[in-house]
């Protein structure tokens, strides 16, 4: 692509399409839409948690079929809307699609927002549009089933019952019908792949290319440049600690990075794959990583997170890498010079250090599906430990990987763990003591003292290093016990 920038760019709002320009395109998309008269989108933590920012953008799911995908709109820069289609509270009741509504009966509204009325879902009502919105996305993809589609959003008046009763009553009403009005009918025809992008507003520029060979002519002509795709974390340094990025150049529109491939032997990730797609298309393969998706952040976020980028961070705290490093996960780095592939475990470096060279961008990740030869089963499973159930930050994650032959004999073993070292890391002493061991409680038991004095964890605000080292010995008998009742 023409490293050529415009001024300007369009994106769609609640079917109007606006022209923006003369904006950073680090703004983050919830202050764009304040700043335009869309004030039900509200900013309650400014961090992805609260959901109170919540909008539904017309993307697709991992099959290729058009979908709305709730959102943080918080954590998502302006660019990265640029021709795509964002739906408000305010564009959805029958009315004036970008202005305030004031609906005269339950049947100007949406289903969704009639459903919170009849329920009595709204009590201060600062939630109220964010909830509206993960409900309304979750509409249209039959995502109403389960408390899944409001994970991610945080009631501070505690209402959550009636809000839950919206959820049931729209289910009920729906029935087996998918529905059929004026949003089905927007998203049916917006199914095409998101277009090239450069744009520029004073020394501000963003780039997203389509091919993989155009983002790496790129990097190479920006060294400096940062790489984003879902923005998840990058979304935090831009709202949280007001982080200026001169360049940015998305992975988002570059197909080639957004592909599952999966053979008989191994599963191939394109490091722009969305978590929420892994979720869906990987669902029963490898438990541990089921696991670990189910309690990751929440689906606004894994709707935009991608896995490239949860290993990208080298956060020590990131809860797939531990999952990854238990399945000998490999990564392959693209570059102008061509592709390299190491094992996850060479990858990181140290705190917040990878071993991306200038130039090189992740690629793929390859989970390889075979057991260890003369192994009769694997037994796999992954923990996240946090001060609460969903859309937390890790005290210690951990996933486990263990092969056993017909004597019940442990031929290969992966231990791996996050929050207790500057990287997440393997206990390979431990590991190589299991081999050749038999599966039993004793000789889980008589490992965990090694476990203990593995890592050096640091003490936090999230727990202190002895809590983390009860941990890593602790859910490894835990595994262990689940694994065999």
């Amino acid at each position: 692509m023409s490293a050529n920038a415009a001024t300007h760019f369009t994106l769609t709002i609640n079917g109007i399409t606006t022209l923006v320009k003369d904006i950073a395109p680090t703004t983050t998309l919830l202050q764009y839409l304040r700043q335009q008269g869309y004030v039900g989108t509200k900013e309650g933590c400014g961090d992805g948690d609260c959901g109170a920012c919540t909008v539904a953008i017309a993307g697709k799911d991992a099959q290729g079929k058009p979908q709305y995908q709730a959102a943080n709109s918080c954590l998502i820069p302006i660019g990265a809307v640029a021709g795509r289609d964002v739906i408000t509270a305010e564009g959805l009741a029958h009315g004036q699609p970008h202005g305030l509504i004031q609906a005269q009966s339950l049947e100007q509204l949406h289903p969704v927002q009639a459903a919170m009325v009849e329920t009595a879902g709204s009590q201060c009502g600062y939630c109220t549009p964010g909830f509206i919105m993960s409900m309304f996305a979750a509409y249209y993809d039959g995502g109403l089933k389960d408390d899944v589609c409001i994970e991610g959003n945080l009631c501070r008046c505690t209402g959550y019952l009636p809000i839950r009763r919206a959820a049931q009553k729209l289910l009920a009403d729906l029935g087996e019908e998918s529905p059929s009005d004026r949003f089905s009918t927007m998203l049916t025809a917006k199914n095409s792949d998101l277009a090239a992008i450069a744009y520029s507003s004073n020394e501000h520029r963003f780039y997203r290319p389509t091919e993989l060979t155009e983002a790496l002519q790129l990097l190479q002509a920006h060294p400096d440049a940062t790489l984003v795709a879902g923005a998840t974390d990058l979304g935090l340094e831009m709202s949280w600690h007001r982080r200026n990025y001169p360049v940015l150049i998305s992975l988002e529109g570059i197909t080639e990075l957004k592909q599952i491939h999966q053979t008989e032997d191994y599963v191939k990730i394109g490091a722009a794959v969305p978590l929420s797609h892994i979720e869906n298309v990987l669902h029963g393969i490898f438990p541990s990583l089921d696991e670990m998706l189910h309690w990751f952040a929440a689906r606004q976020v894994r709707n935009r997170a991608t896995l490239g980028g949860n290993i990208g961070t080298a956060s020590p705290i990131g809860d797939l890498p531990p999952v990854l490093l238990a399945l000998d996960a490999t990564v392959t780095l693209a570059s102008i010079q061509g592709d390299r592939t190491l094992p996850l475990a060479d990858f990181f470096k140290g705190y917040r250090q990878t071993e991306l060279q200038q130039g090189e961008i992740i690629k793929t990740v390859t989970i390889p599906k075979a057991i260890s030869k003369g192994a009769t089963k694997r037994l796999s499973f992954s923990y996240k430990i946090g001060k609460r159930g969903t859309d937390d930050i890790s005290i210690v994650a951990a996933a486990f990987a263990i092969d056993l032959d017909a004597e019940q004999k442990i031929l290969h073993a992966r231990l791996a763990y996050g929050g207790v070292a500057a990287t997440p890391i393997r206990a390979i002493a431990v590991e190589q003591a299991l081999i050749g061991q038999p599966w039993n409680l004793e000789t889980v038991r008589s490992v965990k003292p090694m476990l203990h004095e593995a890592f050096t964890p640091l003490s936090d605000l999230r727990g202190s290093a002895n809590y983390r080292k009860l941990l890593v010995g602790n859910l490894f008998e835990k595994f262990f016990i689940e694994q065999t009742s």
